[in-house]
């Protein structure tokens, strides 16, 4: 089955090379690259959440591992938002 992957921060231009990378891992992405009102309700319960914490505020990060917390999402923290970054991260956690 697809892993299901939410990234939040990084870069918004690089969105789309997000999403590509992930599904090469055959993992389905979500990008949020900026804090939206809904933030809340659309993150779920991914197997994977990436945090880009150089390009996030305290509040998206706040909003992000509250979201998440209890379920068995796994939470990787980068401070690069960088394609080489979020590569390592879906080596390590993705089979």
């Amino acid at each position: 089955t697809q892993m299901s992957v939410v990234i939040i921060g990084g870069n918004e231009c690089m969105e789309r090379q997000y999403k590509d990378l992930c599904e090469e891992y055959s993992c389905r992405a979500k990008v949020f690259t900026k804090m939206s009102g809904g933030l809340r309700n659309k993150i779920g319960s991914p197997d994977l959440l990436v945090l880009f914490t150089s390009t996030m505020s305290h509040k998206m990060l706040h909003c992000a591992l509250s979201e998440t917390r209890g379920g068995n999402t796994v939470i990787a923290r980068s401070h690069s938002s960088s394609m080489a970054a979020l590569k390592n991260i879906l080596e390590t956690h993705t089979v």
